[in-house]
């Protein structure tokens, strides 16, 4: 029998020790402890020179206040008698719920029990390092309405918020009570009617540089105009002053709830629910055409058409956008 050589014997031996030490390493290795994820300021870390709180201050609607949530700080307001019929108010990709400065204090006033509030990444809630996708914010509604301890409501979107409005009602149906409106609802839009510069503007890539200081900085030498136009000021401002703002809605747009949500509408029009479409036929932001095929969808649902409408119906139309709130929310 030939005999190993000390070569041989010494090589043997240093392949058991480094076998033995790579097996000692795998059993012994402790997974690492969760990564934390950033959280940005709001538009209440803003200073009077951005204008910020002139076109859109924190007490802008009555009854005002904030609840920390596991992804960050969100704002809301409770307008309305307490004993009213209780209604939640979406708002949409880029502005806060300024728009519906012409719609909610009219509902409250017609006695019901309004709740607005500041989707994360937007406006006075903070903006959490994070993917927007529906999940994210149908969950933030959820906890909202168990702080402010609502069982069940009616629930409005506008846009963006439309389908979040429709994801939430398929996550959380008991939630939701016998009535939903929906304002020009994102949820089937398609790729090819977004266009190239919001696909180019979504990507992580560009994501990260208009998130960038430098980039933030140059559109604030932009910003330094003011606008007549709240709405357009404010989004401006936020742009510009908010470092978690851009990658909010690069997220929502890749990631959030814009498209994909067939399978939600689909369970929204299977339900029992009354539903109220409001579109304009000169939206451009989410063309008219999908009034059409969301019906197809809702089979049960009303729609008001409002010729030549743009997107942002409740601003331009509110007397309309509220006598239709009323009138369905009053009907049997």
């Amino acid at each position: 029998m030939p005999v190993a050589s000390p070569y041989q014997c010494l090589t043997s031996s240093l392949l058991l020790i480094s076998s033995l030490i790579i097996l000692s390493y795998f059993f012994a290795q402790f997974p690492h402890a969760p990564q934390g994820y950033s959280v940005h300021p709001s538009l209440a870390s803003l200073g009077s020179e951005t204008k910020a709180k002139d076109v859109y201050p924190e007490d802008y609607y009555s009854g005002g206040a904030y609840v920390s949530l596991p992804f960050g700080k969100v704002r809301y307001w409770l307008l309305g008698p307490e004993s009213g019929k209780k209604i939640v108010f979406i708002h949409g990709l880029s502005i806060p719920s300024l728009i519906w400065k012409d719609v909610a204090p009219a509902l409250a006033s017609h006695g019901y029990r309004v709740l607005l509030y500041d989707l994360y990444g937007r406006g006075y809630s903070d903006a959490p390092e994070i993917t927007y996708d529906a999940s994210l914010y149908a969950t933030q509604l959820a906890l909202l309405m168990q702080h402010v301890k609502w069982p069940k409501a009616y629930v409005a979107g506008v846009s963006m918020g439309g389908g979040i409005l429709t994801a939430f009602t398929s996550f959380f149906p008991d939630l939701v009570d016998g009535k939903v409106i929906l304002i020009a609802p994102t949820g089937l839009v398609e790729s090819k009617d977004l266009s190239k510069t919001t696909k180019f503007m979504s990507s992580p890539f560009v994501q990260s540089v208009t998130s960038s200081a430098p980039f933030r900085f140059y559109l604030q030498r932009l910003a330094n105009s003011s606008s007549s136009d709240p709405v357009s000021e404010i989004v401006r401002i936020q742009s510009a002053h908010l470092p978690g703002y851009n990658a909010a809605i690069a997220s929502s747009l890749r990631d959030g709830p814009i498209r994909g949500l067939h399978e939600s509408f689909k369970k929204l029009g299977s339900s029992n629910r009354k539903v109220l479409l409001i579109w304009g036929t000169a939206d451009h932001t989410v063309p008219y055409k999908y009034a059409a095929r969301i019906q197809k969808l809702l089979p049960h649902s009303e729609l008001i058409t409002v010729e030549g409408g743009g997107h942002d119906l409740t601003v331009s139309h509110p007397e309309t956008i509220v006598s239709a709130f009323t009138r369905f929310l009053a009907a049997r």
